[in-house]
């Protein structure tokens, strides 16, 4: 499609056994304090939430209903073109894990396993 940009990005996702703790060098990536309204499909089913924040490597997000940790999650964060410093929105289409939960604030992260952007045409 003319003017449609895209990036594609995958990162070997590590396996960890259930009792394994999982600490993920990853986490260091500089974090932005993003609300954005997201969907998360796992296999099942799908979850309404809001972004804490975001990073290149995953997000913390609000639910009222949190997948289980380990699940297998897709979704798409609207990136604005202010942030992105384009003239078009970004949509990044993401694929990843769920890796923690934080029940008592109702929040979970989510890592991103891989990633592709596209322009998004008004």
């Amino acid at each position: 499609m003319p003017g449609t940009m895209e990036f594609v990005r995958a990162r070997e996702a590590v396996p960890t056994s259930a009792n394994a703790v999982n600490i993920d060098p990853v986490r260091t990536a500089v974090r932005f304090p993003l609300h954005l309204e997201i969907v998360l499909k796992t296999a099942d089913r799908e979850y309404a939430a809001v972004t804490e924040d975001v990073s290149a490597n995953g997000v913390l997000f609000c639910a009222e209903e949190l997948p289980a940790v380990g699940e297998r999650v897709e979704f798409k964060l609207m990136m604005p073109s202010t942030i992105m410093g384009g003239a078009e929105d970004v949509a990044l289409h993401c694929k990843g894990r769920i890796v923690r939960h934080i029940p008592e604030k109702k929040m979970a992260a989510a890592v991103i396993d891989e990633y592709s952007l596209k322009a998004e045409h008004a």
